[in-house]
């Protein structure tokens, strides 16, 4: 008898179609209701209710009440970091959803990976860091230069913050559409805030789509010296 993880509940879990629905809802980041996770599944109220507490129990998701509704929402960054990673796997190898349109393209340019920035501009951001040399690599995982704490605190980040706290200051997660890293992390996290808090970007209600304005993408590209386009 094998010891050890039991990859294959988990596996299972997230192999579910509807189940697998549910999840990619949720990395939006938003907590969600189980109606609105049933329509998001296309399924009913009380089979998503049935997935919904299978979840639970898994330790995918998790749960919080406020007044009379119950909210779903992931349950760590672990594990929209392993979402992630399986939709890239999965775009690497064809599986993907057959119908395309605005939205998709939207998705592709900016979009929310749980609390984060991915994409075309997500990916940019990582690759310019790491070209100015503000992220480095090493034995002990990534983490931020001189240089780029002083081009991070100049933006407006709160670093004593980030740092006071127990989850990693910088980590790259896989972009499942352009199949290269991002910014994930506390950072990643704070940075997608002050797109929002600048006025740079909104997130848009219907999807998981970052919307920068024109403006807002000059700006961005000017602070982390991107190229134009």
């Amino acid at each position: 008898m094998m010891e050890g993880p039991d990859i294959a509940r988990i596996a299972a879990l997230i192999g579910d179609p509807a189940r697998a629905n549910m999840l990619a809802a949720l990395m939006s980041g938003r907590a969600l209701t189980a109606s609105e996770l049933a329509r998001e599944a296309g399924v009913t109220a009380q089979t998503a209710s049935s997935h919904l507490a299978k979840l639970h129990a898994g330790g995918l998701v998790g749960t919080r009440k406020q007044g009379r509704h119950k909210y779903f929402s992931l349950a760590t960054d672990e594990v929209a970091h392993l979402l992630e990673n399986l939709m890239g796997i999965a775009a690497g190898a064809g599986h993907l959803r057959t119908r395309t349109g605005p939205k998709d393209q939207a998705l592709r340019k900016a979009r929310v990976c749980y609390s984060h920035l991915a994409g075309d501009l997500g990916t940019q951001l990582y690759d310019g860091l790491m070209r100015q040399g503000a992220l480095h690599l090493d034995g002990s995982g990534m983490g931020l230069s001189d240089a780029g704490e002083t081009l991070m605190r100049r933006f407006g980040i709160d670093l004593d913050a980030l740092k006071s706290r127990r989850a990693p200051l910088c980590r790259e997660c896989l972009d499942w559409s352009e199949r290269r890293s991002h910014l994930a992390g506390s950072l990643g996290r704070a940075l997608l805030s002050r797109f929002e808090a600048v006025g740079w970007a909104r997130r848009d209600a219907a999807s998981r789509a970052v919307l920068f304005s024109a403006e807002g993408e000059a700006r961005f590209r000017e602070t982390f010296s991107l190229p134009a386009r």
